[in-house]
């Protein structure tokens, strides 16, 4: 099946302005920075110590090596740019909604460091030019790779949506369950958070908001 990305005349847009992360999140100069394992592995190692466990004890040995590298993977997001994934678009006239729905993520709660999954839609209304729908996803993915809430993430995607494709609509809905809320405190497992972020069209036209809406099947985003 031919895609957007087997298009001939996909282009690098040379106008469009560089991207600007949402706020809190800082300069993408830290892209450059590399996660210190070895900090790691010796935090986790007085954990397990405060904790009253033997960091040296066979089961336990290698457990400060691996947390380190499952931080690295799970904070990956960090030191990458999602919006390069959306610097290649393909001019074209369709001006209807389109969406990408039930996109799978897993991210990390900045308050516990437990991680919260789920599945984030998107929908945009072009404005001349589309991007590759995997491109979509790519970018949930690497905005999910990093400590925050759920709030934020949902606004850095739509954001950068907006940024980088000059689009006339964009909306984001972010469906999640936090083990924040599972296993600790409350402990109220599947219980589910839903976030969006709606700008242009998608926020000032009610005819299109509800479309996206029904769309991806919800009428109870905040």
């Amino acid at each position: 099946m031919t895609t957007l990305l087997d298009l001939p005349n996909a282009q690098v847009s040379p106008t469009r302005p560089p991207s600007q992360p949402v706020a809190p999140h800082p300069p993408t100069a830290r892209s450059e920075q590399a996660v210190d394992l070895a900090a790691i592995q010796g935090a986790v190692r007085t954990i397990l110590k405060a904790v009253g466990e033997d960091p040296d004890r066979p089961g336990l040995k290698d457990t400060p090596r691996r947390v380190a590298r499952m931080y690295e993977e799970m904070f990956a997001g960090l030191h990458l740019e999602p919006a390069r994934h959306l610097h290649v678009t393909f001019p074209e006239d369709y001006d209807e909604l389109v969406l990408v729905r039930d996109i799978p993520f897993t991210s990390m709660c900045e308050h516990h460091l437990l991680p919260f999954t789920g599945v984030a839609h998107i929908g945009y209304i072009p404005n001349g030019r589309v991007t590759g729908l995997s491109k979509l996803a790519r970018v949930v993915e690497e905005v999910a790779r990093r400590p925050q809430v759920q709030e934020r993430m949902t606004h850095h995607i739509a954001e950068l949506i907006e940024t980088e494709l000059g689009s006339a609509g964009v909306g984001v809905v972010v469906q999640a369950e936090h083990s924040c809320m599972s296993i600790r405190g409350i402990k109220k497992h599947g219980s589910s958070t839903v976030t969006s972020a709606l700008r242009g069209s998608l926020k000032s036209n009610l005819s299109s908001r509800s479309e996206f809406l029904s769309f991806i099947g919800t009428h109870h985003a905040r």
